[in-house]
């Protein structure tokens, strides 16, 4: 372990609770508490002010791709600042960083899509979406299209569009959300919801979930139908391969845009450059963030198909929309840099072919665990489903998330950063994790399924709800 830096713990902690208000956190509580500290961030591990090492098992925020401490990265955004620190992409202007980086993005993105629209993160990429696509559906002549169809325990955001278009109950219940126009259908959840349908019925089943809401409303009614390649933020839900093809097909049956959200898929976690691709679906707009930068500055955009490209543009008039960093000269310059060490060292290639099975192997070895329902992964985005019966697929008799907040406080005491959704584990390292550092991780994550499952026991939890 490093040594703790000269500042102390308490110091960054009492300001912390005086000044700062945390992001989906009670902060009274985190108060009470105390703050986890971190300081220092190298290859996949990050370290606290205690000189505590974790490995980085979430690669920050999902976006960390290319691990922590990148010099060609940090020079790049420097250089970049020293020669243009600000300058925006309004009033007929724009700047070397900005054109370059959107030709890059056309270079990767999938085959129809050479135009980007910039933004600061992925949350005003979504809400981008909204108000694009219903220009686009009144610059073509059908403005009763403004409907949006998305699903249930979705995670698109935290701003007002974003988060009405996500399907989580929790934010829906602050702030008067959701905003109109816009209904939520079933998620493609088989482990949770499947019930004694096979994978493969019950992603036909949740996809035509989509047509019944399509067709309800109207397809003249209905702009675009949106969803993640797979569920982050909700679970690291992968559909059944059934699932996105029969949407697609629904989608362009009734003349429905397809918004495929890779805030987190994009730029290489499936092992393809683009979830839409892993899941063999051709969408209309694809929506970007995180790991463009690899978090180390903020820069989304929404990737424009030809389609909607020409109805934007072809016809002339003003989009009325954008924003003061769209397209931010030190963002661009971390973008450029992040996708050159991309390219260099083929790192898409490796979560594919590479350290991307390896991890696979050993974290789908997991579920011979008790504790273990089902073990999931693509690419480097894999979840753990924790249940007291696994034949039944069952829920502890105990509020939902109880066990899975156990397990996650117990893998940051072993030295492991993974996040818990209801009651499962999830998982998104870096793409430069090497062999030995899987095989640490699966290490933790053994102790830490044994650990909880002893305190899961000595609680009396085992108990299943009906």
């Amino acid at each position: 372990m490093s040594a703790p830096i000269a500042n102390s713990t308490a110091h960054w902690r009492a300001l912390d609770a005086a000044h700062h208000i945390h992001p989906f956190s009670d902060t009274k509580a985190l108060n009470a508490e105390g703050a986890r500290v971190i300081t220092r961030a190298e290859g996949v591990h990050i370290f606290d002010s205690e000189g505590k090492s974790y490995i980085d098992g979430m690669s920050g925020l999902w976006c960390s791709a290319v691990g922590h401490g990148r010099g060609a990265i940090v020079d790049a955004i420097a250089d970049q600042l020293r020669q243009l620190d600000y300058y925006n992409t309004f009033f007929k202007t724009t700047h070397p960083g900005v054109a370059e980086l959107a030709a890059a993005i056309a270079q990767v993105a999938p085959p129809g899509f050479q135009r980007t629209f910039f933004t600061s993160g992925g949350s005003e990429a979504v809400d981008t979406v909204i108000r694009m696509v219903r220009h686009y559906w009144a610059a073509v002549g059908k403005p009763s299209k403004h409907i949006f169809i998305a699903r249930r325990n979705a995670y698109h955001g935290s701003t007002m569009g974003g988060a009405s278009l996500g399907g989580m109950k929790p934010m829906h219940a602050q702030g008067g959300l959701p905003i109109p126009g816009i209904i939520h259908v079933a998620q493609p959840y088989w482990w949770g919801e499947g019930g004694d349908m096979s994978p493969e019925d019950f992603g036909l089943w949740a996809a035509q979930e989509v047509a019944r809401a399509i067709d309800a409303a109207g397809p003249e009614n209905v702009a675009a139908f949106i969803g993640e390649p797979i569920q982050g933020a909700g679970g690291v839900i992968i559909p059944p391969a059934t699932y996105w093809p029969e949407v697609q097909k629904i989608c362009r049956e009734r003349d429905v845009l397809l918004v495929s959200d890779e805030v987190i898929c994009g730029f290489g976690r499936t092992g393809e450059w683009f979830g839409c691709q892993y899941m063999g679906v051709e969408p209309d707009l694809i929506t970007f963030a995180k790991g463009v930068t690899s978090g180390t500055f903020p820069l989304g955009g929404v990737i424009v198909g030809d389609r909607v490209a020409e109805g934007l543009i072809g016809q002339g008039g003003e989009f009325h929309h954008g924003y003061t960093y769209s397209g931010h000269p030190g963002g661009c310059a971390a973008a450029l840099a992040t996708l050159k060490i991309m390219h260099e060292e083929d790192l898409v290639a490796r979560v594919k072919s590479d350290i991307g099975p390896y991890l696979q192997s050993r974290w789908t070895a997991l579920a011979e665990h008790p504790l273990v329902g089902e073990a999931r992964m693509v690419g480097l985005i894999g979840a753990l489903e924790l249940t007291p019966d696994k034949a039944r697929r069952a829920r502890f008799a105990a509020e939902e998330g109880t066990v899975g907040l156990i397990a996650r406080d117990i893998s940051f005491r072993e030295g492991l950063v993974m996040r818990a959704v209801r009651d499962s584990l999830i998982l998104a390292p870096p793409f430069t994790l090497s062999e030995g550092e899987a095989d640490d991780l699966v290490a933790i994550v053994g102790r830490v399924l044994d650990a909880t499952w002893a305190e899961v026991r000595a609680r009396g939890l085992v108990a299943t709800s009906a």
